[in-house]
């Protein structure tokens, strides 16, 4: 494309006749008439015939033979040209504005040569304003042929005639006028020239049938060339690539003939290897389509063949003949086997191409994929049962023996069903984990999705029909998974259900987690009773707080407390570390860490209930050490001595138990398990009654401190404490850790505890930690989190606890190794918690 100031106008045509002319004698057989456009004319101002006549009897168009150089005026009107330089071998329409050049338009036709200077101003846009510092130096004197103007426009040919160079600026504002002269071009006909002439020529014929945009111009004007004049060749093979303006003018501004013709040789292949590439990529993509069109017309011809010899089937025969075939696998109850036929036969009259046959072939798929009576064979063995459990998990003895007596009572039945077990845990302790064991030891498939997040009821009882893009419940989906309907599917974070407005997944799940109705499930997509009885559900939680009370009480608790730092360290030994370098494909031999270090890991880094973040910085051990075995060692180690190099400094300290005046050790219960509590309690002031807490309490926690100074302050006679004492003292109570935040009624007597020690003004007995929620009448209730209490307390090496009265049943319930060595003392009203502290007997009750 050629670019003038204004309206671009693509090169549509090369005018031979020019071509033939632009460098040799201008020949001219006819009376030529120009037309120019001025100011005073609508459209166009036809130039005086006479002044044509006196043109062809001797002006610079004239029938005679005329040397270029002498007939081109040394003074030039100019036009900038963008993006494209002009060349002498051109012939092209342009198109401008008419606004701004007008005045020029009109001073050229004043003139009688009609020559305009075309100069290369760089690649800017279209509409920009040009300075003649834009302006190149070497530019392509033009005459112009049948100038018209219209709708704003000036349109006409420029026919390239030779170069200029400019001189000097008569103007250097619109209309630009310059001084300009004209460089010989001529030069002697070496060898050398004649040689690039040949390769140009050659290349342009390689080029015609790559590109054949050119293809009837490139072979008239190769056909008219004259050999011993290769100047306008040289032009005019520049002209038709597509490089860019800048190295274009650079050849324009090259007048040695020679160095010109190397300068566009250059050009030429760089676009025939463009031309080449294109072929390339378009015989290509051109063998591809015919491949596939023929293979596609080869198939329908085989189709239509198949079809009259009988040998073949249309896709709807096919299908229907699938779907038989998958129901005559299955033994389906006499429902499903109506409405099987019912829509076979509807597939049947239905046309292929309708939207109802779609539907209708999705349903079957769905409903022939349903293993309707197909039942896997359980392994009711106890023995085999308890070694995948031994193998698969250590410690947890209570929840192992647990399974087991769940897997009894099936084994004794003759099956497994009706019950519903649901794992409450912290994270980490393998609560999934334990379900896929589960699988294993009965030799069920085994199918997890998660439920948290949930909020679309359709997610379990399916879309309807009627639905874009409907689908059945996960339950269906697991059956066709699994191909057999008595599976083992797993609900995780059952907890995390949530509701909106498209549903209540929780409640959706009452009739699938109830035994009593599960056996007659309704799949909203099938609208068929699917049993679920004989699939064993088994749900994960981390706390229970958010599960809904009618669907809690269909399940099976079961609790997983955490493990304590001697069920870590065989977890770690037995299961983590040697999973780990299997993953890694790192040897045993290559990469030893000691049991010191693993137990420095869980109690300085990983103090979690749960053994995830230990796998972690097992993981991190492992990596770092295998950075040092791709480089210069052979093995690694890694002890207590060397571990802070792996994994940094610990970010837990030692807990110490808090001791004084005022200062009782609670424990507390946390969704990551359990945690010791300090509760410190010290005199502000004297001369009121008050009581300030800090340390992010919770509204739970907040009253029972205001419970236990009220008990104190009623009871303190009992107690040994003066009568006013508590009226006179502004008390400040603070658990500390304030970042944290602490709620539940497990620290009543904690706090009643650190008020007395403040007001008798004597620390505890011995080194003790308690729990249990006190009223206002001292009574000592229940609480929950033993388990995870009772480990938290192990952790800081107290060995004597005091438990309320009601808790005794949850310790008799636990692992031996939790209890032993600890002195537990059980509590039912606070005059005994104190004993045990203060050992001072108290006044009798009032």
């Amino acid at each position: 494309m050629a670019y003038v100031h204004g309206t671009s106008f693509p090169v549509t045509a090369i005018n031979l006749a020019a071509l033939a002319c632009s460098r040799q004698a201008i020949r001219t057989n006819s009376r030529t008439r120009s037309f120019m456009a001025s100011k005073k004319s609508d459209e166009t101002l036809i130039v005086d015939s006479e002044q044509a006549d006196a043109e062809d009897n001797g002006s610079s168009a004239g029938t005679g033979l005329i040397v270029p150089e002498q007939s081109l005026p040394g003074k030039l009107l100019l036009l900038p040209i963008f993006e494209r330089p002009f060349f002498p071998a051109q012939v092209q329409p342009l198109v401008i504005d008419e606004s701004p050049w007008e005045e020029t338009f009109a001073r050229l036709a004043k003139m009688d040569h009609h020559l305009l200077g075309l100069c290369y101003a760089g690649d800017q846009d279209e509409h920009a304003s040009a300075s003649p510092e834009d302006f190149a130096d070497t530019g392509c004197v033009v005459r112009l042929h049948n100038v018209v103007r219209g709708n704003g426009k000036i349109q006409f040919i420029a026919q390239g005639m030779q170069r200029f160079r400019i001189d000097g600026w008569l103007s250097r504002t619109a209309p630009f006028a310059a001084e300009v002269s004209y460089p010989n071009e001529r030069s002697k006909n070496t060898p050398e020239i004649k040689a690039y002439a040949m390769a140009l020529i050659q290349a342009i014929k390689e080029l015609i049938p790559l590109n054949p945009l050119y293809n009837e111009e490139l072979k008239n004007f190769l056909n008219h060339f004259n050999l011993n004049d290769p100047s306008p060749l040289a032009d005019f093979a520049a002209a038709i690539t597509t490089a860019p303006g800048p190295e274009l003018q650079q050849i324009l501004d090259t007048v040695s003939l020679q160095k010109r013709m190397e300068r566009v040789l250059i050009l030429l292949h760089k676009e025939l290897e463009v031309a080449r590439l294109q072929a390339e990529i378009r015989s290509e993509v051109e063998q591809k389509m015919s491949k596939h069109q023929r293979e596609f017309f080869l198939r329908e011809e085989l189709k239509v063949i198949q079809r009259e010899l009988g040998i073949a089937k249309d896709d709807r025969t096919s299908d229907i003949d699938e779907f038989r075939e998958r129901m005559e696998k299955r033994t389906p109850p006499e429902h499903v086997k109506k409405r099987f036929d019912e829509e076979i036969n509807k597939m049947s009259i239905l046309e292929t191409g309708s939207p109802e046959y779609g539907v209708t072939r999705n349903y079957l798929d769905w409903l022939s994929a349903v293993p309707w009576g197909n039942y896997s064979r359980d392994k009711l063995s106890l023995r085999h049962a308890k070694t995948v459990l031994n193998r698969d998990h250590a410690g947890l003895e209570d929840i192992k023996e647990r399974i087991l007596e769940f897997l009894a009572m099936g084994s004794f039945r003759g099956e497994i069903s009706g019950s519903i077990l649901l794992f409450v845990g912290p994270p980490g302790v393998g609560k999934t984990s334990i379900g896929k064991s589960i699988a294993e030891c009965l030799g069920r498939k085994f199918y997890r999705f998660s439920v948290g997040g949930m909020r679309d009821e359709a997610e379990i009882k399916g879309h309807r029909r009627t639905y874009i893009g409907a689908m059945p419940g996960k339950l269906v989906q697991a059956l066709k998974d699994v191909d057999v309907s008595n599976p083992v599917i797993m609900l995780d974070e059952i907890d995390k259900m949530g509701s909106s407005h498209q549903g209540d997944p929780a409640s959706a799940m009452l009739e699938v987690l109830d035994p009593e109705q599960n056996s007659e499930f309704l799949d909203h997509y099938l609208d068929l009773r699917v049993d679920l009885s004989k699939v064993l559900f088994v749900c994960t939680a981390n706390q229970l707080d958010t599960i809904p009370r009618p669907l809690l009480d269909r399940m099976d608790v079961i609790r997983l407390g955490g493990y304590i730092a001697s069920e870590k360290l065989e977890i770690a030994r037995k299961h983590l570390w040697p999973r780990l370098l299997e993953r890694n494909n790192v040897k045993s031999s290559q990469v030893k860490i000691s049991d010191s270090a693993i137990k420095a890991l869980i109690e300085g880094y990983a103090r979690e209930a749960g053994v995830r973040s230990l796998e972690k910085l097992l993981h991190r051990v492992l990596r770092k050490s295998v950075v040092k075995l791709l480089g210069k060692s052979k093995t690694v180690s890694i002890s207590n001595r060397n571990l802070v190099e792996f994994v940094g400094e610990p970010p837990f300290r030692v807990e110490k138990q808090l001791g004084g005046v005022g200062v009782i050790t609670g424990l507390a219960w946390t969704s990551m398990g359990g945690a010791t509590l300090p509760i410190e309690a010290t005199s502000v002031h004297e001369g009121e009654r008050g009581l300030k807490l800090t340390g992010q309490l919770g509204k739970v926690m907040n009253e029972s401190a205001q419970i236990a100074h009220s008990y104190v302050t009623t009871n303190a006679d009992r107690y040994g404490v003066g009568k006013d004492w508590f009226m006179r003292h502004s008390l400040h109570l603070h658990v500390p850790e304030g970042a944290t935040p602490k709620d539940g009624p497990s620290a009543g007597i904690s706090i009643t505890s650190a008020l007395l020690s403040l007001a008798l003004n004597k620390p505890v007995r011995k080194s003790f930690a308690m729990t249990g929620e006190i009223t206002l009448t001292g009574e000592v209730l229940p609480v929950g989190g033993i388990r995870e209490k009772l480990i938290a307390a192990r952790r800081i090496g107290v060995k004597q606890i005091i438990l309320p009265a009601g808790n005794r049943r949850d310790v008799s319930e636990l692992p031996e190794h939790i209890v032993t060595g600890l002195d537990i003392r059980h509590a039912g009203h606070y005059d005994e918690v104190f004993e045990i502290l203060f050992q001072a007997k108290r006044t009798a009750r009032q």
